[in-house]
This record gives C-alpha cells, structure tokens and sequence, in this order.
C-alpha cells in the first residue's frame, strides 16, 4: 500500500501532487515527507514552511498535520520531530 501511495500521490521530482483525501493515504504522505527531517533538530517556523514548501505549497495544511498526527511537536514557534512511537501509525488505521 505505501508504494502505491508514493508513486500516484509523489511526482517524480519528489513534489506532493496533491494531499490524499483518504486517511490512511494522507498519513502515509506525511510520514514520507516527515522522515526527510533531521531528527533531533529544532526547526523555527520559517524552517519548517520552506521544508514543506520544497514538496507542496500548501505548507500551512501540512504543518498542522504533522502536529496533529504527532510527528512533530510544537513549543513557542520552534519544531521538533517527535519519537516515531508517538506518531500516528497508518498501519493501525
């Protein structure tokens, strides 16, 4: 299932195409675009938007996704990924 959401919602240049109106699809894809961050690190605002910005333009609905699926967490404007075993598991959906 992973593969066939990356190869019909991921352009070859690695661009988003469109975010996956069906659940376990959009959590695949985000999960994708998460695990390409620097674990560890603390992101500000700006970092994160021109992350995101690098696969899909609509980095603000992508951000608060990757917040409310707990990949990452958010603490006065800085992000920072989360430990995967708080992440929203789309095997478990």
């Amino acid at each position: 299932m992973k593969a066939a959401v990356l190869r019909n919602f991921f352009a070859a240049d690695g661009r988003l195409a469109q975010i996956p109106a069906q659940y376990k699809k959009k959590l695949i894809a985000m999960q994708h675009l998460v695990e390409k961050l620097e674990p560890g690190r603390r992101y500000t605002e700006k970092e994160i938007n021109a992350f995101i910005q690098q696969f899909h333009d609509d980095y603000a609905t992508i951000r608060r996704e990757f917040i409310i699926h707990r990949y990452m967490s958010r603490d006065n404007d800085i992000y920072e990924m989360n430990p995967r075993d708080q992440w929203t598991k789309w095997e478990q959906v």
